[in-house]
């Protein structure tokens, strides 16, 4: 690959133990890991991208998405529900699903993903209808370009045992723990500067049982890959745990094996002191996602505390019915507005918000090779224009969050420019998108 410079960069952010920040600086690439930061570097033979007028920053990592629902946005019954109902309404649709409506969703919701700045996404997959497979989402990632980091997540309890999804949508859990071992064997890559990591994921407490949860643990670490679920979500969740489990959320994740550096749980909104310090203890992971958060009613998760305590935290947009959007820039300003709520208008930075969204990120899915603008780390890079009408006026145009755009001028990732001049060039997306749009009539149409 070629080498690239990114030349005369207004601020370059990179994030690193420092937190160093860099005016009038350049950043020069080769063969997708960066190999040098600061000002006027020689370059003679690299392709150049003119960066004056722009910050540069790395590129946001999405720990928490459900990428099949960008195909279910705004859907009337769902709009104005909490958790349980919501899930309830959207059920019965996402069991008409198959292959082509994984993939095409995939596609837009990455591409989405790409145009907010984000270069890494996970994605938790939890249901497979009509042939549907994990399969479908990695080869979406691979044609528009973002790293990726799939689960394979499960619902094994229906209606009829107890569980909160209907029967159709559920899976025998021998059946799972086997095609978890597939896709692990056949995609999940541990090498550094890896494009595709697979992760085990059962859906949730309410939707799987404690054998399964218990036995994708160990398989997780047998077949040393990361283990994700929802956890703690909202009032519901607990009190669901309490009933059924006889504990909280935390204590259930413990006597199950699901704490540690190799462990994430989503939302977590509902985490008390105890629950907090357990996570901070274990290094096990939290994706804070704000905007579905506000979205479905839940509350404002204590991320002042966590980051407080030590706990790893990254941000997450979630999915797209429940958020109705995929940007990740929202989700990091919504993240700082929240706690600013909460806690004080000093509670949480820009700068502060913004290392959650890129570093933070890349730290809780293990990704010690990413999130940083620094030599040896993979050349995931977000260049933004601060010169147009969103920062206009702007003293500190390094604050993105209070004052910048919230789309991507250009994107890289693994040196290789996924966006240019605020359009997706890796693939086709107008056509996608009518595809996207052709899909969502069907199913609205009961088709």
């Amino acid at each position: 690959m070629a080498e690239r410079l990114i030349r005369n960069a207004d601020y370059l952010l990179t994030m690193d133990d420092a937190a160093t920040e860099l005016r009038g600086a350049d950043l020069l690439m080769r063969d997708g890991v960066i190999v040098a930061v600061g000002p006027a570097l020689h370059a003679p033979d690299a392709q150049v991208i003119e960066a004056r007028g722009c910050v540069v920053t790395p590129g946001l990592v999405n720990t928490h998405h459900h990428l099949y629902q960008t195909l279910t946005r705004a859907v009337p019954g769902g709009q104005d529900a909490l958790l349980f109902g919501w899930l309830k309404t959207l059920y019965p649709i996402w069991a008409r699903f198959g292959p082509e409506e994984m993939f095409t969703s995939a596609r837009i919701g990455l591409a989405e993903l790409a145009l907010s700045g984000c270069t890494l996404s996970s994605d938790h997959l939890y249901l497979y209808p009509n042939g549907a497979r994990l399969d479908d989402t990695i080869a979406a990632a691979a044609e528009v370009g973002l790293r990726f980091h799939p689960t394979r997540g499960a619902m094994s309890i229906g209606e009829s045992a107890g569980g909160l999804p209907p029967d159709a949508l559920v899976e025998d859990e021998a059946a799972i723990l086997r095609d978890c071992i597939r896709v692990v064997d056949a995609f999940h890559d541990p090498a550094p500067g890896a494009m595709v990591r697979v992760g085990i994921a059962p859906c949730s407490p309410f939707s799987v049982s404690r054998d399964l949860m218990r036995d994708a643990a160990l398989l997780a670490r047998d077949k040393g890959v990361m283990l994700h679920t929802h956890l703690a979500e909202n009032d519901e969740d607990v009190a669901y745990s309490l009933e059924t489990f006889g504990c909280r959320p935390g204590q259930y994740a413990e006597d199950l094996g699901w704490i540690g550096p190799d462990v994430w749980h989503a939302h977590c909104v509902k985490l008390d002191g105890a629950e907090i310090d357990l996570f901070a203890r274990s290094l096990t992971g939290v994706a804070h996602c704000p905007c579905s958060n506000c979205r479905l009613g839940s509350g404002i998760a204590p991320v002042r505390a966590m980051v407080d305590a030590g706990v790893r935290v990254g941000l997450g947009v979630d999915g797209s019915a429940s958020n109705d959007a995929g940007n990740l820039m929202d989700e990091a300003r919504q993240a700082m507005l929240l706690q600013r709520v909460a806690n004080g208008a000093d509670a949480m930075s820009a700068r502060e918000a913004l290392r959650l969204a890129t570093r933070g990120g890349a730290e809780v899915l293990g990704r010690d090779d990413c999130g940083q603008l620094a030599p040896g780390f993979r050349a995931d890079v977000a260049i933004w224009d601060v010169s147009g009408l969103e920062s206009a006026g702007s003293w500190d145009p390094a604050a993105l969050l209070l004052a910048g755009p919230r789309r991507v001028r250009d994107l890289l990732v693994e040196g290789r420019r996924i966006v240019v001049d605020g359009a997706v060039v890796s693939f086709d997306l107008p056509a996608a998108i009518r595809r996207q749009g052709q899909l969502a009539q069907n199913l609205a149409g009961g088709s």
